[in-house]
């Protein structure tokens, strides 16, 4: 099988992981050997309630018995569909009422620069630098690293970045500004929190210029920072959310989120203002509903805090110069590049799944399941520790 792999499927790097898996369930994902590995990633931040979580398999199975695809998205009224922008809105400010469901993160970005722009008029966006917000052209437009986007230019016209957390550059946003895009915690640059009310401030010249703000939820919301939606950490309410991987449970999902009078304008000048044909799809949605129930009906979010004091209690090491983030999206920070690459590496030979970020080569990613108990992450805690002390 894996002599296939790298035959027929199209690979994203010279060196994947390649673990050739044979199934998964809770914290744990086995490879064909019976090997098993705890999974401190989580899918990259999208299986929230671990593998196979009961309720989101019956959900998934309960949808299948009745219809799959039956029509192109906001067409037919869907029960999976309307059931998962109901619950969703009602985690949310009341100006955030209207949701689009999209078929993941990236083309949620792509609706809501859209929605942005023809809303406000205005053509110009601005981002931060590393920030990632996917990888689609118009997502990767306000992906601020140049060694990503150089080879794919020209990308879409009139983007300007920011530096994260610098002030002195919101006086870049001005009245031509449409809108201004930010992950609420950088995650590709090493798990960036703003700091010294950050946000609010950007807020405040926004609103200022008339432009909106735009919040890219993809990771730090659906629980993982602690709160619901990882900008109700920092005392901001922005005009667009974007959300998507732990949404759908460790199915393939996204929205994007506004006002219903300002997602309204995507229905005329042009009709169709914005379409997908999957999009929202019943299985997918029932998946991502009984995430969401799953989430804010238990104490998944208050113990996300209680299991971030455990994790950094466990992993204090004078090779840990830091831990950035908050809740279960962690970055744990070394000296060099070449120290946490080894770090992920033997880690996956001791059976813990460990990966790295985008743009900030000295971190480990610690991003597992909501739903990980006390037990598993001293295992994974002891497994790491480890590896730092025989670490050269």
């Amino acid at each position: 099988m894996t002599s296939d792999f790298f035959t027929y499927q199209a690979q994203t790097s010279p060196h994947p992981l390649a673990l050739e898996i044979s199934y998964a369930k809770g914290s744990y994902v086995y490879d064909t050997s019976g090997k098993k590995y705890l999974d401190f990633i989580a899918g990259v931040s999208a299986n929230s309630l671990g593998h196979q979580h009961p309720k989101v398999i019956t959900a998934i199975k309960n949808q299948l018995e009745k219809y799959t695809h039956v029509m192109v998205y906001g067409e037919f009224v869907q029960q999976p569909q309307v059931q998962l922008c109901k619950a969703l809105a009602n985690t949310l400010p009341n100006n955030l009422n209207s949701i689009y469901l999209t078929n993941s993160g990236t083309e949620a970005t792509e609706g809501a620069l859209k929605l942005a722009k023809r809303f406000t008029g205005r053509t110009q966006i601005i981002a931060a630098k590393n920030g990632y917000h996917g990888n689609t052209q118009g997502a990767m437009s306000v992906c601020g690293s140049e060694e990503q986007n150089s080879a794919f230019r020209p990308l879409i016209p009139d983007i300007k970045f920011i530096e994260f957390n610098n002030f002195v550059d919101l006086e870049k946003i001005t009245s031509k500004t449409a809108a201004v895009i930010l992950e609420t915690i950088q995650g590709g640059a090493g798990f960036i929190e703003p700091k010294n009310e950050y946000l609010t401030k950007v807020q405040q010249k926004c609103n200022e210029v008339g432009a909106l703000l735009i919040l890219d939820e993809i990771q730090t919301g659906i629980g993982r920072t602690g709160t619901f939606w990882g900008f109700e950490n920092y005392k901001v309410i922005p005009d667009i959310v974007i959300t998507g991987k732990g949404l759908g449970g460790g199915m393939p999902i996204g929205a994007f989120i506004a006002a219903k009078k300002m997602m309204n304008c995507l229905q005329e000048h042009p009709k169709l203002g914005h379409i997908t044909t999957f999009g929202g799809h019943p299985v997918i949605a029932a998946a991502g509903l009984a995430t969401v129930q799953e989430i804010t009906n238990t104490n998944l979010i208050v113990e996300t805090l209680r299991k971030e004091k455990l994790i950094r209690k466990k992993l204090q090491h004078p090779k840990i110069k830091e831990i950035r983030g908050k809740g279960l999206m962690l970055a744990v920070m070394v000296d060099s590049a070449e120290i946490a690459s080894k770090i992920i590496l033997q880690s996956l030979e001791k059976g813990l799944l460990l990966f790295w970020l985008l743009f900030e080569g000295k971190a480990v990613r610690i991003t597992p399941p909501l739903t990980i108990s006390d037990d598993e992450i001293k295992e994974g805690c002891t497994i790491l520790i480890d590896i730092l002390n025989r670490l050269d």
